[in-house]
């Protein structure tokens, strides 16, 4: 096993490494504010035998969960996602019929999903020599990562191993999880981070206490390798890089932490300070939803709303979201531009065009008969460029038209579901030669990211919320209220009525026959024939 701890201190909190003490191979600090990523690569001969039947049916697999609750991005962790559960998923020729019930078993037995290829969905391929997606797509909004810490202090923790249940038990605060496998390395890396210290940390089975900040004690196997990094940002030589600087220790190898500064191209970028403090986006519904719900994406103003100013210098820019949406509800595709010729839709939605539609695309089908989770869409956003005519200081905002399914009826005739917010990111064009190797933060195969040209930067616009806020909006859905009629009586009015329709048909179809023998035995209709025939 291989593990790489890094620490990016907070804000205006100055840790002194000398506090960071190795003997041997122990290695341990306190008291140090601080994001945090843990990185585990592990080898199939380490994993539970049901993970390894999957992952050996895999060409690739990647896994991504994201918690709903806004959370501050530190440098080089500026990737966004939509909050839920997230599976791109690229099946080997044996099959992938083990898939759906292991992720019942780590994360939910509520998920829906019966098989990949009747659950997932297929992503746009825009381009076929840049495609870099899986295969196969599935998205839940899964609020909490309760079951898999259970399953994982059940099956990989033993009974005594108060260290491995404190260590699964950290993954209930954490701000996302990502794992990933191909078949090319043979190896699971999974890949935790959390913004901040936990306020509340399990020293523990059964005892809480407070904390504002990290502690640590590490003690390697002489066949694993540990490294532990305490970085921080630091001035890079070209608008396409991240720059850190700080110390790093090899547990085992080193024995004291030896001083880094380093810099690497990046796909993920924030924006300015001012500019990101300026573009912060906000999502909600127009009131009443009713069965056309209208989603919202509201900036500040139009003044602000312009390219990041720290991208390269012959960049060009374009402002993007991308909306995930679950099954019960959906997007028109034929609804939106894609040629970029619609002006009249554009000045109404800020809308550009609809760039990639993947996922159910049957219109009218009810969501309780949908196997599919849902679909996706990126969409390409106006700018005020465009809308000159505007004021400086009027708010920018970006209208969605969406539709709901019929649900299942529900006693009170009203049910709520929650929808997730979409990312919202500037995608630029980095400098000519920029070559994006995969660096020691990379976060790849995220859906939107396989959408672009292997030389895309992106620009994360970051949520209006304040911290710990949610990144989910819950709407109140009309449905048929079974107090007030039962599907017994649904089944028997809707056989009712169609077959009235079709008695209705028949008749008016017999009448006009009816009429036309009548016709033909008519003195008149004889007197036209006697003149054709002469």
């Amino acid at each position: 096993m291989r593990r790489r701890s890094t620490f990016i201190p907070s804000p205006g909190f100055d840790y002194d490494p000398s506090k960071l003490k190795i003997d041997g191979r122990h290695l341990s600090f306190a008291g140090l504010k601080a994001a945090r990523e843990e990185r585990l690569t592990l080898g199939l001969n380490e994993l539970p035998a049901e993970v390894v039947e999957v992952l050996q049916k895999s060409h690739e697999l990647h896994v991504r969960w994201v918690s709903s609750e806004s959370y501050n991005r530190s440098s080089p962790y500026f990737s966004s996602l939509t909050p839920g559960l997230h599976v791109h998923y690229t099946p080997s020729a044996e099959g992938d019929e083990p898939l759906c019930p292991l992720l019942q078993t780590l994360y939910s037995p509520s998920l829906r999903c019966s098989t990949a290829n009747a659950t997932f969905t297929r992503p746009d391929i825009l381009s076929e020599r840049f495609a870099t997606s899986a295969a196969l797509q599935y998205y839940s909004l899964l609020p909490s990562l309760k079951q898999c810490v259970a399953w994982i202090q059940r099956n990989i923790c033993s009974s005594q191993d108060v260290i491995c249940k404190h260590n699964a038990a950290l993954l209930n605060i954490t701000s996302y999880v990502d794992i990933d496998y191909d078949s090319i390395s043979h190896a699971l890396t999974i890949t935790a981070y959390w913004s901040k210290p936990p306020a509340v940390l399990m020293d523990s089975v059964a005892e809480w206490t407070t904390y504002d900040h990290w502690n640590m004690a590490l003690d390697a196997s002489p066949n694993d390798k540990n490294e532990v990094g305490l970085l921080q940002s630091a001035p890079a030589s070209e608008p396409s890089e991240i720059g850190m600087e700080g110390f790093l220790a090899v547990v085992g190898e080193d024995s004291e932490p030896k001083p880094v500064m380093f810099s690497f191209p990046s796909r993920h970028h924030s924006l300015a300070t001012q500019q990101a403090q300026d573009q912060k986006y906000a999502v909600t519904f127009d009131l009443p939803t009713g069965l056309h719900p209208t989603m919202r994406i509201s900036l500040p103003t139009r003044e602000t709303l312009q390219e990041p100013t720290n991208k390269p210098a012959d960049s060009t820019c374009a402002l993007h979201t991308y909306v995930t949406l679950p099954s019960v509800l959906f997007a028109d595709e034929y609804a939106f531009p894609t040629d970029n010729h619609d002006p009249l839709f554009t000045e109404v939605h800020n809308i550009l065009s609809l760039r990639s539609y993947s996922g159910e695309r049957d219109l009218e089908a009810p969501d309780y008969v949908i196997q599919k989770w849902g679909s996706a869409l990126l969409l390409e956003l106006a700018t005020p460029q465009s809308a000159l005519s505007r004021a400086a200081d009027s708010p920018w905002d970006i209208t969605i038209p969406l539709h709901l399914r019929y649900l299942e009826p529900t006693a009170g005739g009203q049910q709520s579901v929650e929808i997730p917010w979409p990312i919202v990111f500037w995608a630029c064009t980095a400098e000519e030669g920029t070559k994006f190797t995969v660096n020691p933060f990379d976060r790849v195969n995220l859906g939107y990211d396989g959408l672009f040209g292997p030389r895309t930067m992106f620009y994360h616009l970051e949520p209006r919320l304040q911290e710990g806020g949610r990144l989910v909006e819950r709407i109140d859905v009309p449905v048929l209220d079974s107090n007030v009629i039962s599907h017994g009586m649904v089944d028997v009015m809707t056989m009712a009525l169609v077959l009235s329709g079709f008695l209705w048909v028949a008749w008016k179809v017999l009448r006009e026959v009816q009429w036309e023998m009548n016709w033909w035995k008519s003195p008149k209709a004889q007197k036209q024939l006697e003149k054709k025939a002469q």
